[in-house]
């Protein structure tokens, strides 16, 4: 075979596996690229604003629990627990995530629900037993949470980061019965717990959304209201025990 046949296969053969060879390097790059991908670094620190809305659930969180009667009642006067409504909520966060721990941040966040209290039979007893059933019309329920400082805590590593938060929370909630013409309103403001549970799925560097579920703990103090045309002397101490759904989207800094 003379060189030149040669020098014509060798060219041949080397035009044949070039589209091979291409095929292979993009393959590669591409399983290189797969992880890189997948994988968010966070090395840097970061500050993030988020809005959320979400369900309260009450048939979960058991409503108002472990009620006390005040004011005209005797000591150790009680009534039953009181069931509340499904209701929307909604809020907003502001957080931080710092550069040199970056699965550890510090998180603020607001939100208000309104879960009614539902129109239901109530036992009241005394000190030595049961004295009595009544019918409670619905009464309008509001709390507004506001959780200055939660501790968080991630798995940062990746797209899509488990996390939990927990922190103290500010428990503003207002009752008022729309069946009594005066003021009737009882308001409370008490400190409690706010914890959180949750997965955030980075779509850019820059925004992200979550899913989480919310446990709120607190211990309501309800005054009876002051004489008027029709007061209300239904004064009572209840435990507030109450689950959350919530949704949101978060552009990061």
């Amino acid at each position: 075979m003379s060189r030149a046949s040669l020098q014509v296969k060798v060219k041949k053969l080397g035009m044949k596996t070039l589209p091979l060879t291409r095929h292979i390097v993009v393959t590669s790059l591409l399983a290189l690229l797969a992880p890189i991908v997948l994988i968010t670094s966070l090395a840097y620190a970061e500050t993030y604003v988020a809005g959320q809305i979400g369900v309260t659930l009450p048939s979960i969180g058991n409503g108002l629990t472990h009620n006390e009667l005040t004011g005209v009642f005797p000591s150790g006067s009680t009534i039953s627990d009181q069931s509340l409504e499904t209701s929307l909520l909604y809020g907003g966060k502001l957080g931080h995530y710092f550069r040199s721990l970056p699965w550890l941040g510090l998180e603020a966040e607001v939100y208000n629900t309104t879960p009614d209290i539902k129109q239901q039979d109530i036992t009241f007893s005394g000190p030595s037993g049961p004295v009595g059933t009544i019918n409670l019309p619905g009464v309008d329920f509001r709390v507004l949470t506001l959780a200055p400082l939660n501790l968080t805590l991630r798995y940062h590593k990746t797209r899509l980061q488990p996390y939990i938060a927990v922190g103290p929370g500010i428990f503003f909630a207002q009752i008022k019965d729309p069946s009594i013409t005066s003021d009737n309103t009882q308001s409370d403001t008490t400190f409690g717990l706010n914890a959180q549970v949750g997965l955030r799925y980075y779509i850019t560097r820059h925004f992200t959304v979550f899913m989480e579920g919310k446990f709120n703990h607190a211990r309501f103090n309800f005054p009876e209201t002051p004489p008027g045309i029709n007061f209300n002397m239904f004064g009572f101490d209840s435990t507030y025990n109450m689950l959350h759904v919530a949704f949101g989207l978060s552009y990061n800094f």
